[in-house]
């Protein structure tokens, strides 16, 4: 039998209920667009109660994104097993599952949400994208990469972000034709490298030593001679 009373939550209980509301809320709208009325609304509060844990919007934004952040930021966490390119297109696959999920949140932020721009907000973005890094070069078994290895990584992780935002203006592409498109820009940035410079050869052929013919590299090399025939 129950008796209807509600369990009163703690204050951190209390906080991380709110950072999902919003973050619900900012999955589905520009957060510019949602108020504290509505996030109140959503968690069955009152709007001044969600000011007690959080000083405004700004901050709950903040600590939104953060935790949105962690969550993108593991989305480039792959096992280190079968052919690249393989590995690579799990990893395009999650972080489109993640734009889908958070598609005007995630738009909002990188084209310039309430948060933008405050020191807080630009660490978040850039602890993504050198996670992201990070994960690239573990992949590719180089701890000190050479220059021109460090510019296509940065270079394809700009690449994937933008790529993503278009496709959210309207979704005009198949997003699966997108994920493979990037597998293939990533191959593509790097054999264009290796015809200027001998060591970033050298890590091509070592990236392509073990990439099977139906795989997605192996898919750009069929494409590529089909265009040049």
């Amino acid at each position: 039998m129950t008796t209807g009373v509600r369990r009163r939550m703690g204050v951190e209980e209390r906080r991380q209920q709110l950072i999902g509301v919003a973050l619900d809320l900012f999955s589905r709208r520009s957060p510019d667009e949602v108020s504290i009325d509505e996030i109140a609304a959503a968690a069955g509060i009152s709007r001044p109660l969600v000011y007690h844990y959080f000083p405004g919007k700004l901050s709950l934004y903040e600590a939104a994104l953060k935790r949105a952040a962690e969550d993108l930021a593991s989305r480039f966490v792959e096992p280190h097993e079968g052919p690249l390119g393989s590995r690579l297109l799990r990893v395009m696959r999650r972080f489109f599952d993640f734009v889908d999920d958070h598609g005007p949140g995630f738009s909002a932020l990188m084209r310039g949400g309430p948060a933008v721009g405050s020191s807080a907000t630009n660490a978040l973005i850039d602890s993504v994208r050198q996670a992201a890094y990070d994960q690239i070069l573990s992949h590719l078994g180089v701890d000190r990469p050479p220059a021109r290895l460090e510019l296509i990584v940065r270079s394809w992780i700009s690449l994937a972000e933008s790529t993503a935002l278009i496709w959210l203006d309207g979704r005009r592409i198949p997003r699966a034709e997108l994920e493979v498109q990037l597998v293939h820009d990533f191959a593509a940035l790097a054999a264009v490298s290796a015809a200027h410079d001998e060591e970033m050869s050298v890590l091509l052929r070592a990236m392509l030593k073990d990439e099977p013919g139906e795989g997605p590299f192996g898919d750009l090399v069929v494409r590529l001679i089909a265009l040049a025939s």
